[in-house]
């Protein structure tokens, strides 16, 4: 796929992240309550996630036929050219009117993502990553923060109920060991994204599916910071451990997550 190719869908990304926020956004200010499903223990589904599913399913559909659509929602297979879609990432959160989450779409192209957007519409922050052209937020330049060391860092340190309670309690349990501060905030992209734009200085979690982080990840390599290799034993897939920071704390915070190490997410 060449430049021109990628450089119309990342922007046909942007496009849609923003029309899929004003969905969300409807919901978000209605009077009604939010009406959430449990698909499992701590794992909601509501009639936004749904709506918002169809209608960047639809719209990828029309504008490219040819691309694989993987989603939260209604699944999807590997494919040459890949987009990776969250319709609501923090579904909890926005079931609560709780502000912080997002429409995460990434485009993942012959086995790397290429264009990444997360769009949190009620602050109406536009994240955007392009490999090799940087991240903005709301079309300016955004960098990792300068990190002076682990007494200085903040950490969202994400729960996943697939995996056993005793490895989250260690986890946390070594963050503070190790000096660092934590938070858990409920939305891996908005997390990736904040790490990306200086907020927070990291982000972890043991175990996430692809589209809850692939456009946040991206947005963190662009940004200056690291990330662990998500797709590393068919990540993208079956899902896998996350790791991203900035530079300073690199090293330390890898000794935080054996877990994700023995899993295969190397950090690169």
């Amino acid at each position: 796929m060449n430049s021109l190719d990628i450089a119309r869908r990342h922007a046909f990304a942007q496009e849609i992240a923003r029309e899929a926020g004003g969905i969300a956004r409807r919901y978000f200010h209605s009077g009604d309550r939010i009406q959430a499903t449990e698909k499992g223990a701590h794992d909601l589904v509501t009639q936004a996630d749904l709506e918002i599913d169809r209608f960047l399913i639809e719209r990828l559909r029309q504008a490219f036929p040819e691309d694989g659509i993987l989603t939260e929602e209604s699944g999807g297979s590997a494919a040459p050219n890949l987009w990776v879609i969250d319709p609501i990432d923090g579904t909890t959160n926005f079931a609560r009117r709780i502000p912080h989450f997002a429409v995460s779409i990434a485009f993942h192209a012959e086995g790397r993502t290429e264009s990444g957007v997360v769009y949190n519409p009620v602050l109406d922050e536009m994240f955007v990553a392009r490999r090799g052209f940087g991240a903005t937020c709301n079309g300016q330049p955004i960098r990792v923060r300068p990190t002076r060391g682990v007494t200085d860092a903040l950490i969202d340190a994400g729960y996943s109920s697939k995996r056993p309670l005793a490895d989250y309690v260690a986890l946390v349990g070594r963050l503070l060991e190790s000096d660092f501060a934590f938070v858990q905030n409920g939305s891996a992209a908005i997390g990736l994204a904040q790490v990306a734009c200086g907020r927070i200085d990291g982000y972890c979690e043991l175990f996430l599916h692809s589209w809850d982080v692939l456009a946040g990840l991206l947005l963190v390599e662009e940004a200056g910071g690291w990330v662990s290799d998500f797709t590393a034993r068919d990540g993208l897939l079956q899902g896998n451990a996350v790791l991203a920071g900035t530079p300073a704390i690199r090293e330390p915070l890898q000794g935080v997550l054996p877990i994700a190490i023995a899993a295969g997410a190397l950090p690169r």
